[in-house]
């Protein structure tokens, strides 16, 4: 059973190696399933038993390059804490609203697909926020948590997951203003606009003013900050 276990694991990573290099090639809409299987010399009912869609193969392979990123591993590695807590969101904030003037335009081209995955069947955005939020929201709600019980912040309904997608959702949407040339709402150029969402993100989820206002600007160990949030995420 071992030995099929490890066939069935060595297969998968054959898989998600050959997509890689179509995805990297051609981009989501110039790669089939049939491409991806001829790469990996398999065929495509093989590839199906694996990856039921093209989109679940792309969902996964982000979510390996974000459990990858050393400097996210760090942070969801950090004690739950008020300043833990402060520290996701600031890189959460980072992330998005860097994406639409790097160099890179990898991240905005996968915020367009998420758009129009909305707008389609959803599947590609519901197996990213499924694997975002088993990521990242335990570590979140860890912090809440915490948070609450130090004073720092008063409890905001039954389900902190929810808070979580609140504050993500609100990151995203502030991006997506700033993906065209032009941004379609005037705050898209505000130099302080990283602050200004914070700060709102951080009173929705119950933190006061004091506790925000002693870690806001605090200083953050740049290895601590996700590559997505300094490179580009």
């Amino acid at each position: 059973m071992s030995t099929l276990r490890m066939t069935h694991d060595l297969r998968r990573e054959l898989i998600l190696s050959a997509a890689k290099r179509c995805f990297a090639r051609n981009g989501f809409a110039g790669t089939t399933t049939k491409s991806v299987a001829a790469a990996a010399s398999i065929s495509e009912g093989l590839l199906f038993k694996h990856f039921p869609t093209k989109s679940a193969l792309y969902a996964e392979i982000l979510a390996e390059q974000c459990e990858a990123d050393p400097g996210l591993h760090k942070l969801l590695g950090l004690p739950p804490s008020t300043k833990t807590l402060i520290i996701l969101i600031r890189g959460m904030v980072g992330h998005f609203l860097d994406m639409p003037g790097a160099a890179d335009q990898e991240e905005a081209q996968r915020m367009r697909l998420m758009i129009i995955s909305h707008l389609d069947d959803g599947e590609f955005a519901r197996l990213l926020f499924e694997k975002v939020g088993a990521l990242i929201g335990p570590a979140f709600a860890a912090s809440l948590e915490q948070a609450v019980r130090a004073g720092d912040a008063r409890r905001v309904g039954e389900a902190p997951l929810h808070l979580f997608w609140f504050a993500h959702h609100t990151a995203m949407m502030a991006a997506l203003s700033r993906l065209p040339k032009v941004p379609t709402l005037p705050y898209g150029n505000a130099p302080d606009l990283d602050r200004q969402l914070c700060q709102f993100i951080l009173r929705g989820i119950g933190l006061n003013e004091t506790a925000i206002a002693s870690h806001l600007d605090s200083e953050i160990s740049p290895d601590l900050m996700p590559a997505v949030t300094t490179e580009s995420a």
